[in-house]
């Protein structure tokens, strides 16, 4: 091979490499946000396994761009880009008997927002009674830096995809019915998704068609 097409390669190579790597690369998308309002540390990589860190992937659906899908029994939140893509995202789930199903679209959308707990959150927690005039937003919040209020027919269903201050319930079906992601990746899907945007909720085992 001569000197030329080997470089002409090998700098192809770097910047295919490049491509692959600057959108989801873990160590920059799990970066340091000293920019927000309450600035976020960067996320140790360790805390977060492979499987579960954002990425883009293979999706085949007729859902249209633009739709999210919560695959509640895989712990995974999925955004269609179209073209049969979608970027993965982990996601916490509701404890059974807690969780939303179905359809709904993004109500509203708030940075670091405040979280009153509801009713029926202070009868199953107690605990949960000191907060029932609102919590204001911040890195104690237990909706973290980013909030998509889930709403049917004009309802607000209580339901959100949220942030969290407990990265470690990444995975897990722990929450109170919400949809919990890392702070890092909720602030990614905010500025992706609008108000309007439509939400589908899988409760069982099923391929999304």
């Amino acid at each position: 091979m001569s000197l030329t097409r080997r470089s002409v390669l090998l700098g192809l190579s770097s910047l295919l490499a490049g491509c692959a790597t600057s959108q989801y690369s873990a160590p920059m998308m799990y970066a340091a946000m000293p920019g927000e309002t309450f600035p976020l540390p960067a996320m140790p990589l360790d805390k977060i396994k492979p499987e579960l860190r954002r990425q883009e992937v293979d999706f085949p659906t007729k859902h249209k761009p633009g739709t999210v899908i919560v695959d509640t029994p895989a712990r995974r939140l999925y955004l269609v880009l179209g073209n049969n893509r979608a970027i993965r995202y982990g996601v916490g789930v509701g404890r059974a008997g807690l969780a939303l199903s179905g359809g709904a679209t993004v109500g509203r959308k708030a940075e670091w927002p405040s979280w009153t707990p509801t009713a029926n959150m202070i009868r199953r927690e107690p605990r949960y009674r000191q907060y029932a005039g609102g919590m204001p937003g911040g890195p104690n919040n237990p909706l973290g830096a980013r909030a998509l209020y889930l709403y049917r027919r004009g309802n607000d269903t209580m339901f959100r995809i949220h942030g969290t201050n407990q990265p470690q319930s990444i995975g897990h079906a722990m929450s109170s019915g919400c949809i919990r992601m890392l702070n890092h990746d909720i602030i990614d899907l905010y500025e992706r998704v609008p108000v309007g945007a439509q939400v589908v909720v899988i409760q069982a085992s099923a391929k999304v068609a």
